[in-house]
């Protein structure tokens, strides 16, 4: 999805935050490169569904203005953190710093883990692929849901597909493949690809 507005620095995780679609060189980028004749489906967080609209207000009409939204995409709740100003989290020490050197399995007060996470989307994605079998989809979600679906692409661990970068309005591609005898292998051809083409010197300064 798009970068999200400035909300102060505080932690958003899985709530609601508008997206910040005022760069109209990212929502080009995506609409000269999304396929064409697609399904569109986006996560139930707004700010996903706000990203699509900016596509198609891009010069893609064929993106319903209506999209079906899925739950089971959105980002990683991170429960009471939501809402708390970043910093303020790093210096009371606690279970934060534990989020960052265990982060797949640890759970925020009243959230889900990174792990939780991908189970949930690895529940779901099978689903969107044999509901729309021979079609494209496209999906607005969040980098720790595309983390997820990566992890179950390539049989990885929730800590090692926490260690993929995921920038916003980025596209990854994964394939779905089902053979005669049901069984499911998949294609990881384009991973976190920019909107638009960076200057070398940007490139290297966004890490």
């Amino acid at each position: 999805h798009a970068p999200v507005v400035n909300n102060g620095g505080l932690v958003y995780g899985g709530g609601e935050i508008d997206a910040d679609v005022s760069n109209t060189a990212l929502f080009e980028g995506l609409a000269a490169r999304l396929p064409k004749k697609a399904v569109y489906l986006a996560s139930g967080l707004r700010r996903t569904h706000q990203t699509l609209a900016a596509v198609r207000a891009a010069g893609r009409q064929d993106i319903p203005g209506e999209i079906r939204g899925y739950v089971e995409l959105n980002e990683q709740s991170l429960g009471d953190w939501q809402g708390q100003p970043i910093a303020e989290l790093f210096s009371k020490g606690g279970p934060w710093p534990g989020f960052w050197m265990t982060p797949a399995d640890n759970v925020p007060p009243n959230g889900e883990s990174f792990a939780q996470l991908c189970e949930r989307v690895s529940g779901i994605v099978p689903e969107i692929a044999a509901e729309y079998a021979g079609k494209h989809v496209v999906i607005a979600a969040h980098g720790g849901t595309i983390r997820g679906a990566l992890a179950q692409a390539l049989n990885l661990s929730p800590a090692q597909a926490l260690a993929f970068g995921v920038d916003n309005c980025s596209t990854t591609r994964i394939d779905h493949y089902l053979g005669d005898d049901g069984a499911v292998a998949w294609g990881v051809p384009i991973v976190n690809l920019p909107a638009v083409n960076l200057p070398v010197a940007n490139f290297a300064a966004a890490y």
